[in-house]
């Protein structure tokens, strides 16, 4: 079959498509004439000065004048189509806008500009969105990594960054990434999770949620552990509903995703080397400073090296009730994992004295994981005894079982307390912080 010419503005009759991908390939030639055509006719620096609203509302005008001049036989979906893939192309993300404009996507993937993917209620599915090329995607990561000041290129070519509502982004670019850029987006609900909801989709039973709110209020140290995309941060988000709203948090991140419901906040974020390899604000930094600006208590939103020192001796030292995420597949595992972390921040001690600081620092584990089917669930509620010679004793007060899964292979199991009274209720006792004193009786709390 001879090669159809393609499509150009002020070509003499409309070219029967002949195909699906004869049409795509026109229409998306249309649209990048009418790009450059756009920029061509407009003071790009002009319209920017204009609030946004009437930005979009010139620069659509321009685009449907230009669409005018074009004498290509378009449908009116087709010509909307255009139009706010263009608007998309320069006031937002590019393609990334409809996926975000949609909000039972929780997780955006681009493996590359052409195969991207997306997860809608626990499950991974093709996107039917692409980008145009490497170039495209590549100008989009960096128009996302410019607005929160950092930078992304062959010196730099691994960034975490956020959009405009929180969502949190990660990109790589080459020579690492060997197929071109890639890039995932960690979404957050404009309004974050509570306990009630949470307990409401089954991720922990009231039982469980009775015992971390008095925890929570009653100042005693928690860790969140768990693998990737397990809720930790939702957690996190839900607990901060109970601190007293006179203390004061002071929050620490790579990049700032936390939505606490809280007012008393002051929120920190880590800072790269600029491209001369000076500048940098690492964790450990933070955690330090945080340290001279009077916090209650401090938040760490991710423990991944040698601040997980510091939050311990910050926590053994007045800052009761901090909290921070880690990443484990158990609590006992989370607590090999601070040593580790420990152990990178340079400062050599005996491993005795070590979980003597981990013991006496913390005091619960809340294990969160994701089950069979995509769902996110609270699979353990760990309490920190103390140590017994170089061991650090644990022992669990609720847990979730899982008996298998349903024929939509989702989780089915139950969640329970173990029956064990933990040294925690006389803690909250004596903060003044009541528990109903069968909370902690051994039954089935809630089943799937």
């Amino acid at each position: 079959m001879s090669e159809i010419a393609k499509p150009t503005f002020g070509f003499d009759g409309a070219v029967p498509p002949e195909s699906a991908t004869y049409a795509k390939r026109s229409l998306d030639d249309i649209k990048a004439k009418a790009f450059s055509a756009l920029f061509r006719g407009m003071l790009i620096e002009e319209v920017n000065k204009l609030p946004e609203a009437s930005r979009r509302i010139e620069i659509r005008l321009a685009i449907e004048r230009i669409l005018d001049e074009e004498e290509s036989l378009l449908t009116l979906q087709e010509r909307t189509e255009i139009v706010e893939d263009l608007l998309d192309d320069i006031l937002g993300l590019g393609p990334l806008e409809k996926l975000l404009r949609d909000s039972s996507v929780s997780d955006i993937l681009i493996n590359s500009a052409k195969v991207i993917f997306v997860e809608r209620r626990g499950r991974l599915e093709e996107a039917d969105v692409v980008f145009r090329n490497d170039q495209h995607l590549l100008h989009v990561i960096e128009r996302i990594v410019s607005r929160v000041g950092r930078r992304v290129d062959e010196s730099s070519p691994m960034v975490d960054a956020r959009l405009a509502d929180g969502s949190r982004v990660n990109a790589i670019v080459p020579p690492l990434a060997l197929d071109g850029p890639a890039m995932s987006i960690r979404r957050f609900g404009k309004s974050p999770l509570r306990l009630a909801n949470l307990i409401a989709y089954n991720s922990l039973s009231p039982e469980m949620a009775m015992l971390l709110e008095a925890a929570t209020q009653a100042r005693q140290s928690l860790v969140i552990s768990g693998g990737t995309g397990s809720g930790k941060t939702t957690l996190l988000n839900a607990f901060s509903a109970f601190i007293p709203a006179h203390e004061r948090i002071i929050t620490i991140e790579d990049a700032a995703e936390l939505q606490l419901q809280r007012r008393h906040v002051v929120r920190l974020e880590t800072r790269p080397p600029n491209i001369e390899g000076k500048g940098q604000i690492t964790m450990r930094d933070l955690v330090r400073n945080a340290l001279r600006m009077r916090p209650d208590r401090i938040i760490i939103g991710e423990c991944r090296g040698g601040e997980a020192l510091d939050m311990l001796q910050a926590m053994n030292t007045g800052h009761e009730g901090s909290m921070t995420t880690l990443h484990a597949n158990s609590p006992r595992d989370a607590l090999g994992r601070l040593e580790t972390m420990v152990m990178m921040s340079g400062f050599e001690m005996p491993i005795k004295v070590m979980r003597h600081q981990i013991s006496s620092a913390l005091r619960l584990v809340v294990q969160a994981d994701r089950v069979p089917g995509g769902g996110r669930k609270v699979t353990s509620i760990t309490e920190v005894v103390g140590m017994e010679g170089d061991v650090i004793i644990m022992q669990e007060i609720f847990a979730y079982r899982q008996r298998g899964v349903d024929d939509k292979g989702r989780a089915r199991g139950y969640f329970e307390a173990t029956g064990v009274r933990p040294q925690l209720a006389v803690r909250l006792r004596a903060a003044g912080v009541e528990v109903p004193p069968d909370l902690f009786a051994q039954r089935v709390l809630l089943e799937d």
